[in-house]
């Protein structure tokens, strides 16, 4: 798997890099301003934790703040605030490790 620095670069590319989990995938696509592609990533797995943090994220993307926290509930997460792409950025080097 990629570290954050190599993450990024791959947004130019035309695909994620094979290696990335998906939601990973998904976060890689939401970078890309790729929300519906993201978005059914992060639904593939409904309950499992990364899945729903990453799903979270991508309601307080769209500003359904309400939804939002929902997921970040389920997530097991705090409720986002600031900046989103600092947000998804910390996201991406968490699930990275």
């Amino acid at each position: 798997m990629p570290d954050l620095a190599a993450f990024n670069a791959s947004l130019a590319d035309a695909a994620p890099p094979a290696d990335l989990t998906p939601p990973l995938r998904a976060l890689w696509h939401a970078a890309r301003g790729e929300w519906d592609t993201a978005h059914g990533i992060a639904q593939e797995a409904e309950g499992d934790p990364a899945h729903d943090w990453v799903h979270a994220h991508l309601h307080r993307v769209e500003g359904d703040l309400g939804n939002a926290g929902y997921w970040y509930r389920r997530a097991g997460k705090p409720v986002g605030r600031g900046d989103l792409a600092a947000e998804r950025e910390a996201i991406v080097a968490e699930m990275l490790g």
